[in-house]
């Protein structure tokens, strides 16, 4: 039997060790900030002298014998201006945070409240500030040296060397479209069918996949091997009515084996961990709690509409989907997987109706849920058609995910619901789907967006970034992909800051450390998406706009704080929003549980 309080104290004692190694590193690469911070008698003190010294280095920086390559200097004044939101007593008092506190004990060897994820951004970021170089740019040739066409062909080659380590890294992450793994699929598919007693003409209609959802452990076990932990949480799913089921289709794309090795990304999607279970079913214990985490309650003037912005608005007309994704933003308000109240009663679709009439100010709307598309074709083409019946309403968008998790949905009476509103340049209908990872798309769901496309209709992903894509280049490829089938990628959501999601939470660096190193390498029209923090209540921040964002503080736990500032910023007056990030540390100690060497990823400390 384990001795489990020897257990904690060796626990204790490693985590001890770790923080005092981290501490020991961080006066090493940058003696004077102890200096500043010994010299004084109190945190009020200290934050004087790291001001000065912040002052000292920055001058330094725009004085005319500054020999620090452009790139650098550029990296350590963004530096010197997070250490001083970090000294901030403004911003001390909206974050709740005291970093030059949590500073001042560490140099008197106080790190019982400190973790070394703290100690390790902190480190980072004031390595930065030194203007010493920190981003181990790679060395390129002199191009403008060179004469004519030398420098072009020189140039040429040092991009193909780019190019080439692009494809290196995206052929890590096969999509669906390859042919081994199109067999395996095609394997899966015939387990299956054997399994439920089923043809090909059943596995080809949509409604036979509905019928025959997976709603249970048993059933999925007896397909694919589940892990204790997968069973477990779906057996508590099953047993507290948390919304769960996988579709036929989409439970072909898992591998039988449960390594996740190749299926990560498909399993994550809809088996949920035990940690979601567990908080899901906390926050039914809690009469304060909340898992409207976008406040969309409080953004919604009649019921199943919801209004952030000036023009466009949502319409909720129905509730459920194929199957649960498990981090919906809405699973506060998703009903089970065929559930008889899904639908919205006719009043309020009605009312909702009738509130988007009398607002000519709204030209826009985005039909979702719940997923739409899983309206029958009589229902869904009356709603799209009252809705273009009203005459400033120039655009619907389509929000779905049938694409992707049961593709034999787009039949020809969906595509004629869709075609007979689509009528440009009067009105146009665009499909918004969600693929997560390149290992969904697969020849079905190519299928289905040719049978769209070929309407005229345009179709667009929205892509949420967690820890089943995150890692260097996998959205690369999910991008290429995508633009491959005909989907034209469009937002980057972010993975947001919902407790029972924790494990799926990515920091907002890495995000912007994927745009800036990894999707820029790619042609302009594969990289149309935007990275987006959607804050609650308040609408989309687009992350890669510093003005629309500040890096004010850092929690002991290592937790950035960020203060985001909303989409009416310089045209109204409205309130900002503090969000709690992912410890960078955290993040990085996941990715090597995964095999990732966290040395590729070692620039993530300076994005803000």
């Amino acid at each position: 039997m384990r001795n489990t309080k020897a257990l904690a104290r060796a626990s204790a004692n490693a985590g001890r060790k770790v923080k005092d190694i981290g501490q020991a590193m961080l006066w090493k690469s940058d003696p004077q900030l102890r200096d500043a911070l010994m010299s004084a008698d109190d945190p009020r003190e200290a934050r004087s002298a790291v001001f000065d010294m912040l002052k000292e280095r920055e001058l330094a920086l725009h004085s005319r014998n500054c020999r620090i390559h452009a790139l650098e200097r550029s990296n350590s004044i963004h530096c010197i201006r997070v250490m001083r939101n970090f000294m901030s007593p403004r911003n001390e008092r909206v974050s709740g945070e005291s970093v030059i506190k949590h500073l001042f004990d560490i140099s008197r060897d106080s790190t019982r409240n400190v973790s070394q994820a703290f100690v390790s951004d902190i480190m980072h970021i004031m390595k930065g500030t030194t203007g010493e170089p920190v981003l181990e740019l790679q060395e390129a040739p002199d191009f403008a040296a060179l004469d004519g066409l030398e420098g072009g062909r020189l140039r040429s080659d040092f991009l193909d060397g780019m190019a080439g380590a692009v494809s290196e890294w995206t052929e890590r992450y096969p999509s669906g479209l390859e042919p081994s793994v199109i067999k395996r699929r095609q394997e899966n598919r015939e387990r299956i069918m054997d399994y439920l007693g089923a043809s090909s003409d059943d596995w080809n209609d949509y409604t036979w996949h509905m019928r025959n959802v997976m709603l249970t452990p048993d059933i999925m076990g007896d397909i694919i091997e589940l892990t204790d932990e997968e069973r477990e949480a779906v057996s508590l799913c099953v047993a507290n009515r948390i919304p769960f089921a996988i579709t036929p289709y989409y439970l072909s794309l898992m591998d039988r084996e449960p390594s996740r090795k190749w299926d990560h990304a498909v399993r994550a999607q809809v088996i949920p961990p035990l940690s979601y279970v567990q908080a899901v079913l906390r926050s039914r214990d809690d009469p304060s709690a909340s898992l409207d985490f976008m406040m969309e309650g409080q953004t919604s003037p009649v019921e199943l509409v919801t209004r952030r912005y000036p023009m466009i608005a949502i319409f909720k007309p129905y509730n459920t989907c194929a199957q649960i994704c498990v981090y919906c933003q809405r699973n506060w308000e998703i009903e089970g997987v065929l559930s008889e109240d899904a639908m919205a009663p006719p009043e309020k679709v009605d009312a909702a109706l009738e509130w988007f009439r009398e607002h000519p100010a709204v030209c826009e709307v985005l039909i979702t849920g719940g997923d739409p598309a899983m309206l029958s074709n009589t229902h869904l083409g009356s709603i799209l058609g009252r809705l273009a019946d009203i005459p400033h309403i120039k655009r619907i968008r389509l929000g779905t995910r049938v694409p992707v998790v049961l593709p034999m949905r787009m039949d020809a009476g969906l595509l004629r619901a869709l075609a007979e509103v689509h009528d440009p340049p009067d009105r146009e209908l665009a499909v918004v789907t969600h693929f997560e990872h390149p290992y969904e798309i697969t020849p079905e769901a190519a299928a289905a967006i040719r049978s769209v496309r070929t309407l005229g209709v345009s179709v667009y992903n929205q892509q949420v970034f967690t820890m089943e894509n995150c890692r260097r280049f996998e959205t690369v490829a999910l991008r290429s992909a995508l633009k491959g089938i005909g989907v034209d990628p469009y937002y980057t959501f972010n993975a947001k800051g919902k407790e029972e999601t924790s494990e799926y939470r990515v920091p907002i660096a890495r995000l912007l450390q994927e745009r800036k190193e990894e999707a820029r390498l790619l042609p302009g029209l594969s990289r149309t998406d935007e990275p987006v923090f959607n804050i609650p209540a308040l609408g989309k921040n687009h992350l890669r706009a510093w003005q629309h964002h500040d890096l004010i503080s850092i929690t002991p736990r290592g937790e950035r704080i960020y203060e985001f500032h909303p989409w009416e910023k310089n045209i109204t007056v409205a309130p900002t929003y503090v969000h709690r990030d992912v410890p960078i540390a955290d993040f990085l100690a996941a990715l090597t549980v995964r095999g990732e060497d966290p040395d590729q990823y070692r620039s993530i400390w300076y994005y803000f």
